[in-house]
């Protein structure tokens, strides 16, 4: 799909400029029109229908987009979206888009429908449909890292988290610790990661490439990740703690041990991320890192309300969070 990007590049002129000749908005010279014209037919460019109607006016209405409704951490980034923008009048609409394919159509639809503004998870998401987003002209937010090209984004700082929960779990003599990601391309896992590898380094242990495995940010992908760790290993060498990229994946490493009889934290010590409710409800509860979740919803929708409202020009604007370190009975 080509874009007013696109088109502004090969025509030498602003996005700005060729959104003035597709529309009639303002006048632009002729030659400069003829060129963005010739460039249009030439790379088949075809005006965004959400583009067009936002124009028109706003709906009120604000979209979150995420890879999965099954954490439990995406409901509550919704529920501090909505601490904001309901005194506003505005309708949070909340999709599950998980997979590039899916996470296409999904935001077509919505753009296409004509929503204000919208907060995404990158995870999943395809780049041509970052590339739509961009192209409807409309704000946008994203979780975790700065959109490509630019633009606005909320985090936290998972290399530390992590990297603290590891040196918790080496401060009470664990020293064969295995880490447990999700989706090996997902910048929340290569981050955490990091910060597992770090602490490591920094206790002079090695991080060796058995104990390290990479299944889905699921309850299932945690048992099936376990099973890995812990049966290629006899007693003397089988991981005695593991670090879990989230929770559901820490709470599938709980069902695991459990399976195979072994206690926590006696025999296996495990840790999680993000502090959803569950986590201080299983058995033993958790200890995890708090990703305040309902702050960082809050966060985003102040950053897309300050756009919507014409009252910032930056590119790019970040706000960074902080992440408190929750110890409880499974370390």
């Amino acid at each position: 799909m080509v874009g007013i990007r696109e088109v502004a590049e090969a025509a030498g002129v602003s996005a700005s400029t060729v959104s003035q000749v597709v529309t009639g908005k303002r006048p632009v010279s002729a030659a400069t029109r003829a060129r963005v014209e010739a460039e249009i037919k030439r790379l088949g460019y075809r005006a965004h229908p959400g583009a067009a109607q936002l124009r028109g006016g706003r709906t009120g209405t604000i979209a979150l987009v995420v890879p999965t409704l099954e954490n439990p951490f995406y409901p509550l980034v919704a529920a501090g979206m909505q601490d904001v923008l309901v005194p506003r009048d505005l309708l949070l609409t909340v999709t599950d888009a998980s997979g590039p394919d899916r996470s296409a159509t999904t935001i077509h639809r919505l753009l296409s429908r004509r929503v204000d503004a919208m907060l995404a998870a990158p995870l999943g998401l395809a780049e041509s449909a970052l590339a739509e987003v961009r192209d409807a002209e409309i704000p946008f937010v994203t979780l975790g890292q700065e959109p490509p090209g630019g633009g606005d984004y909320v985090h936290t700082d998972d290399v530390s988290g992590i990297r603290e929960l590891t040196e918790h779990l080496i401060s009470r003599g664990r020293r064969r610790i295995a880490f447990l990601g999700g989706d090996e391309s997902a910048p929340p896992t290569q981050e955490r990661l990091e910060g597992y590898r770090t602490a490591l380094k920094a206790a002079g242990l090695p991080a060796r490439d058995d104990h390290v495995v990479f299944e889905t940010f699921t309850r299932q992908g945690g048992r099936d990740g376990a099973a890995t760790l812990l049966d290629r290993a006899d007693g003397a060498d089988r991981p005695d703690a593991i670090v879990a990229a989230n929770d559901l994946i820490a709470i599938g490493v709980l069902d695991a041990a459990r399976a195979r009889a072994l206690r926590v934290p006696d025999d296996l010590a495990v840790t999680g991320y993000d502090d959803i409710d569950a986590a201080s409800l299983v058995n033993p509860p958790l200890t995890t890192v708090e990703n305040p979740a309902r702050e960082i919803g809050r966060a985003c929708a102040r950053l897309l309300l300050d756009r919507l409202d014409g009252e910032v020009t930056e590119v790019t604007r970040s706000i960074g969070l902080p992440h408190r370190l929750v110890i409880r009975e499974s370390s």
